[in-house]
Order: structure tokens, then sequence, then C-alpha cells
């Protein structure tokens, strides 16, 4: 069993408030899209309220930043949770729902197994992906940094071409 699970954090700006019919649809599906996450083989942990999902949860003076953080078992089972479920298309329609971001909107880390990281770790990861480009400490799909105990350089990963524009 290994002893680093794999973090990520995504932030995104709604175009409306919750109750708004431009984002209505996506505010319907967060309950099936958790469940499945519950249920996706390497899932560890998310963020989350008693109602089950992350977006009751501000922080930040803009209400409609949300944000969403999990915990998984490695980068292949998110990766495929993100890619290759049930969660594709609701992602698929996310510019439906959330203004173009300028700035890193997703960060991934590692972190050990056994801890749950804060959103302000989160965060920070978000800014030094966004200042200093991937590295060990925050870094994409695309750009995958081994877990701290493997050896390696990142891997620069070409996912399916169905999802190319979706990493």
């Amino acid at each position: 069993m290994t002893q680093w699970h794999l973090a990520q954090i995504n932030i995104g700006r709604l175009v409306a408030p919750r109750g708004d019919p431009r984002v209505q649809p996506f505010f319907d599906a967060l309950d099936a899209v958790n469940a499945l996450a519950d249920t996706s083989e390497g899932f560890v942990w998310r963020l989350q309220t008693e109602a089950g999902n992350a977006m009751d949860i501000s922080y930040s003076p803009d209400p409609l930043l949300a944000v969403n953080m999990s915990v998984w078992r490695d980068a292949d089972s998110l990766f495929a949770f993100v890619y290759r479920s049930a969660h594709t298309p609701v992602m698929a329609k996310r510019r439906d729902y959330f203004q173009r971001f300028e700035s890193a909107y997703q960060a991934l880390w590692w972190v050990p197994a056994g801890e749950i990281p804060t959103v302000n770790d989160g965060l920070s990861r978000l800014w030094m992906l966004d200042r200093f480009g991937p590295s060990p400490h925050a870094f994409t799909f695309k750009a995958r940094y081994p877990a701290p105990d493997e050896a390696g350089l990142p891997v620069d990963h070409q996912p399916d071409p169905w999802c190319m524009g979706h990493v």
C-alpha cells in the first residue's frame, strides 16, 4: 500500500448564483456526481458539508466562487473518474456554468496517506502552479509528478483523443 495519496483542488466562478436557470442543471447534477465519486475506485475523501457537497462553503468574498477538493489513491483513479465516468458529460458542460478562468483553476499534489488537506493548502497549490508552473509542489494531469517516494520525472500525459481540450 502506498504511503501517498493524490489531492486535487479545482475552482470556478459561476456565471450566475444558485437558483438561476443558467446554473441550475449544474446544481441538479451535484448529488449524482458526488455519489459517483464516493463509490469510485480509488476515492478517499472529498470536501463537503452535512448537505453532502461543497457548494455551501464560502471561501471568498465572491459568492460565485466555487471550490471543490478531493483525495484519491492515485492519479489514474482520479483521471478515470474525471474523464471516463458519468462525471465526464457534466464536466464537458462546465463552460455553460462557469466563467472563463484566466489563472490556474485545478492543481494536484501528493499528501501523506491519511492526511486531509485544507482549502488553504489547495489555494496555495493553485497559486504556486499559476505563478511557477508544474512542479512537485503543484502539478496538472498533463505534467504529473510522481509521488515523493517514487523516482522519475513528470509524465507528459496525453489523454484519450475524445477528451482533448478538457484537461
